[in-house]
């Protein structure tokens, strides 16, 4: 059975672009797999690193407050997500040229030395192997390619800390121009919802 998890990460709730998208990529995802197993996570809830929490990850269980406990059990869950799953698909809009902080937050949360990788003789070796993961970025101008292309803090930054966690098999979709015209929304939308149409028979062979 094909385990997915689904990961959104704006602050516009039901009405974000990327989430909208993400899910006619986890619909069609599933079509094609009867009976897989989906856990849906919005990082909106979940809290940014604090001085408190990184020191709870530091001391041994038996030292832990019951706040410090509490902190590391939430991220021991997210990171648990992470392992069961054969399939990340997230739903991630460019902020300022970069990722939303409730991602960045995830990421903290998740990103944890000994766990999700380890430092070793011949360097770091990200232990999140053998999992696709599918990034739905929506835009509000185009950055993929042409001269916005320098400012994309985004893709770089998530290919760079998937790999560094394992996660080497990453595929971007993207919904750019979201913020031009009503026009360029809808073009940069369907761009990706045909990006999704040709990539399928690809996923349904490698599954």
């Amino acid at each position: 059975m094909s385990n997915v998890l689904f990961i959104t990460s704006s602050l516009n709730g039901e009405k974000s672009k990327s989430r909208e998208v993400a899910l006619d990529f986890l619909n069609a995802w599933l079509g094609a797999r009867p009976g897989a197993d989906v856990a849906l996570r919005d990082t909106n809830s979940i809290p940014h690193l604090s001085g408190e929490s990184l020191q709870a990850l530091m001391l041994p269980t038996e030292a832990r407050s019951i706040t410090q406990h509490q902190a590391v059990k939430f991220a021991d869950d997210l990171i648990a997500e992470v392992e069961a799953a054969d399939t990340i698909i997230i739903a991630a809009p460019m902020y300022n040229f970069t990722i939303s902080s409730p991602l960045k937050a995830w990421i903290d949360h998740v990103a944890r030395a000994g766990r999700t990788f380890r430092y070793t003789a011949s360097g770091p070796e990200g232990l999140l192997k053998g999992k696709r993961v599918f990034v739905i970025a929506s835009r509000g101008g185009v950055y993929a390619e042409g001269p916005g292309k320098a400012m994309d803090f985004q893709e770089p930054y998530l290919r760079a800390m998937f790999g560094f966690l394992g996660l080497t098999d990453v595929t971007f979709i993207h919904a750019e121009g979201q913020g031009i015209s009503p026009e360029a929304a809808s073009d940069g939308a369907r761009r990706a919802r045909k990006a999704i149409a040709d990539l399928l028979p690809a996923t349904r062979a490698a599954a």
